[in-house]
């Protein structure tokens, strides 16, 4: 079999130093050069494993102040499921009631913002024709855990009340529910989940390493009439996040 690389083996042996105690959470780590030093080994061999570390959620770096032991986090369980969006409050909020802490979230809304290629593909529309666009940081505790930027057609809601989804009466009603407020009804969704890395933005908005593991969703909702009312990216970092999809049943009617 072929040698273990040097910095999965350092990985390996402070994950193992962390287990037997000799770190506590909250711990700083003795710098790169020291640990480099004592295992004869580059800087860069150190470096790559503690990046490793971090993505995987067992270290956590200080910008200016070292590497530290991180402190246990509870994974936050993220549902999909169709039969939440029809219910009332918040589907997150729900969530983490369930697990004892408070889900809130952050937004920022462009109204009239010319759709991509992309964008207009998944929505059904031409190129540059307007869209409404709301990015999200999801909060657990205060802490980002989740990320989302939406984009809906602006044809569909612009001069109405429901124009922003953050904004006037149906605010944080989330996409069925305003929809309807509008008379139009939402049929179904469609969700892409694949595995990715975490993009240096990405990374930094949840406090997390660049190239962490991630889950993007491309989930589209689409109207009873056929076209799409709504098209948005999600993203769920793997150490903070566990994706967790309830699939309805039917039962067979003789």
């Amino acid at each position: 079999m072929p040698e273990q690389s040097p910095y999965l083996h350092i990985a390996d042996v402070l994950r193992e130093r962390i287990a037997a105690h000799e770190w506590a959470p909250g711990d700083r780590l003795p710098s790169r050069a020291q640990i480099a030093d004592e295992y004869g080994v580059g800087d860069n061999v150190v470096r790559r494993a503690q990046e490793l570390l971090i993505s995987q959620g067992v270290l956590e770096g200080r910008a200016g102040s070292g590497t530290y032991v991180a402190e246990p986090r509870q994974r936050v369980r993220v549902v999909r499921s169709a039969a939440r969006e029809h219910g009332g409050g918040s589907p997150f909020r729900a969530d983490m009631k369930a697990m004892g802490r408070l889900g809130d979230w952050e937004s920022r809304t462009e109204a009239k913002v010319p759709a991509s290629a992309e964008i207009a593909t998944r929505l059904g529309i031409a190129e540059g024709d307007l869209c409404v666009r709301t990015t999200y940081e999801f909060l657990a505790d205060g802490r980002p855990v989740q990320l989302s930027t939406s984009w809906e057609p602006y044809d569909l809601t612009g001069g109405t009340l429901v124009v922003l989804p953050e904004g006037g009466p149906h605010a944080g009603a989330g996409v069925v529910n305003r929809m309807a407020a509008i008379g139009v009804t939402v049929s179904h969704a469609v969700e892409q989940p694949e595995p990715a890395q975490a993009s240096a933005e990405e990374a930094s908005l949840l406090g997390i390493q660049k190239g962490s593991l991630v889950t993007r969703i491309r989930r589209t909702y689409y109207s009873d009439e056929g076209p799409p009312v709504e098209t948005a990216d999600i993203i769920v970092p793997s150490n903070l996040c566990e994706i967790v999809y309830e699939v309805p049943v039917s039962r067979r009617q003789d």
